[in-house]
């Protein structure tokens, strides 16, 4: 085999920015990609994490994301998700291309948030509110900043050192962002919810009106972020139900708690096609797991770009 075509993180961001990936998998749910018929992902226990296997067919390119979950990476001066992508052509499954799968992630999930944004949060000007200082807050300010305008910016989280690194470099970028609390939810438009918390991470019950939620950061069946009075009175979305009703804490919680109908799940292509949409006034929660579809129509969209 000839030595692959290797998209690092700079060529992955230069080549597909937020805007551009946002219309990518907005094009392709408008266009019928239903993510409950995707491939579905598998996870491996290892000594000091978990090994995740995300396979995805679709639009001439076939492709596979192997990520690494290592939990005490930060305390090393590490990414916590790592990840490397192989893209492939359909037809023969014939290697073609490797990714950054890392900055992969770090584009393709605020990205599918901004396409659930941009069909629940009302029109104008927005106020956004991150919880969370890692590479998915950076990312989802650019991503929701591609489908709104933001009249401010709040950063909270658990170290206040990286909350107050990630505004400054979000001023530096051009943005209006401030160090903020979890108690600013009640003044936001627009909360993002980017932890590997396990437990609720804000009151959701100074969400009011039509306020929209998105929760990315826990991907298992104990972990939330969202409490369940709030999940209660919401138009929630998801990528798949399936999908939901396997991982995502979030949903299942309340479900078990009989505070949420599983029948009430809306998934997102029906959100986006128009064919579900939430009540006047009524709060709007997105809660995406993360799905290996979203990876390869981004990567297929860098790779079309760059060539």
């Amino acid at each position: 085999m000839s030595a692959l075509p290797f998209y690092d993180a700079d060529q992955v961001f230069g080549t597909v920015d937020f805007a551009a990936a946002v219309h990518a998998l907005d094009l392709a749910l408008r266009g019928g990609l239903d993510p409950a018929a995707a491939l579905g992902r598998t996870f491996a226990e290892v000594e000091n994490g978990q090994l995740l296997l995300m396979p995805a067919e679709g639009a001439g390119f076939a492709g596979v994301k192997l990520a690494t979950i290592a939990p005490a990476n930060p305390a090393r001066g590490l990414e916590r998700i790592q990840a490397i992508y192989v893209l492939m052509d359909s037809d023969t499954l014939t290697p073609i291309a490797l990714f950054d799968g890392t900055a992969l992630t770090t584009l393709r999930t605020p990205a599918i948030s901004a396409v659930a944004v941009d069909a629940l949060a009302p029109a104008g000007p927005a106020t956004l509110l991150v919880i969370g200082s890692g590479p998915q807050a950076w990312g989802h300010v650019h991503a929701v900043a591609a489908v709104r305008e933001l009249r401010e910016v709040i950063i909270t989280g658990r170290s206040a050192e990286k909350a107050e690194s990630l505004v400054e470099t979000l001023r530096g970028e051009g943005f209006a962002a401030r160090v903020g609390s979890a108690a600013d939810a009640a003044g936001a438009t627009i909360i993002v919810c980017a932890t590997t918390a396990s437990e609720p991470v804000f009151d959701g019950s100074l969400v009011s009106g039509e306020t929209v939620v998105v929760a990315v950061g826990s991907h298992e069946p104990f972990m939330r972020e969202i409490d369940s009075d709030l999940m209660a009175r919401s138009f929630v979305v998801v990528e798949d139900v399936a999908s939901a009703l396997r991982e995502a804490g979030d949903v299942i919680i309340p479900i078990g708690e009989g505070a949420l109908d599983a029948d009430a799940l809306v998934p997102i292509h029906t959100l986006v096609t128009g064919a579900a949409r939430p009540a006047p006034g009524q709060p709007r929660v997105f809660k995406s797991m993360g799905m290996g579809w979203e990876d390869l129509v981004v990567a297929a969209e860098v790779h079309r770009r760059a060539r």
